[in-house]
């Protein structure tokens, strides 16, 4: 799998009025489909298949993180709920570039179907910053996925995809914030994993720097069928020195 990073938000509209007799007492209530993703992840059951998986330690019972960007947790993606602001996110240029996804809800469906109806080594996820869904991630196995052809896969090397959603969150470093806090969760939660791995497009360099900041480190170019990637590893070994 082969990603990398940026996005945009928006929002929708259910309406309300009071019960009043004129103009001026209508209350108009506007709810982004955003808030409204987090509001059903907070009131559906948790989903089963990858949010579960044994592969990757189940990344729907990670706890929260706190970094200095607000309280962030990962929240594994449900089909209806999420797909309207996912795909409002993959058809925005900035991500299109690179995600390669724009188009009706048919195309992001699909790829994300392929994860949830797959054997859990791969998990989709919104990051939710501080309640609000901001950002798309894809925690992966490396060593599974067909990245292991292309460099010297370890066993449990486990990836990350990234985007962020909200244009008003790019270009705060929020992104090197949040990779270092999910690298972190990865690391805490899968002990047997020894490196957090990604491959951003070479071209994408604000990603490479943004995963370079959140300490990883560049170790190869690969040429990948799809993209000439940057190799970037994070190193159990080294995180209490990052």
């Amino acid at each position: 799998m082969t990603r990398a990073e940026d996005g945009r938000t928006t929002g929708g509209a259910p309406r309300a009025h009071a019960p009043a007799t004129t103009v001026e007492d209508t209350l108009d209530l506007r709810l982004t489909e955003e808030l409204l993703a987090l509001f059903a992840a907070d009131t559906l059951p948790a989903p089963s298949g990858p949010a579960d998986s044994v592969l990757l330690d189940a990344p729907g019972t990670w706890r929260p993180a706190t970094t200095s960007a607000g309280i962030f947790r990962l929240v594994p993606v449900t089909l209806p709920r999420d797909l309207p602001v996912l795909t409002r996110w993959m058809n925005d240029p900035a991500v299109a570039a690179f995600w390669e996804l724009a188009g009706p809800e048919e195309v992001t469906a699909r790829h994300l179907a392929a994860q949830l109806d797959g054997d859990g080594r791969s998990v989709p996820c919104l990051g939710v910053l501080d309640g609000k869904a901001m950002s798309y991630w894809e925690i992966y196995r490396a060593d599974l996925d067909p990245l292991a052809r292309h460099y010297p896969a370890r066993p449990h090397d486990t990836g990350v995809h990234l985007l962020i959603g909200g244009v008003g969150d790019r270009g705060r470093r929020v992104g090197t914030t949040l990779l270092r806090a999910v690298a972190d969760l990865v690391l805490d939660h899968r002990p047997p994993c020894a490196r957090v791995v990604a491959e951003p497009d070479l071209r994408n360099t604000p990603s490479v720097a943004a995963f370079l900041s959140a300490g990883f480190r560049f170790s190869a170019e690969v040429e990948l069928p799809e993209k000439r990637a940057a190799l970037m590893i994070r190193d159990r070994a080294h995180r209490d020195h990052l």
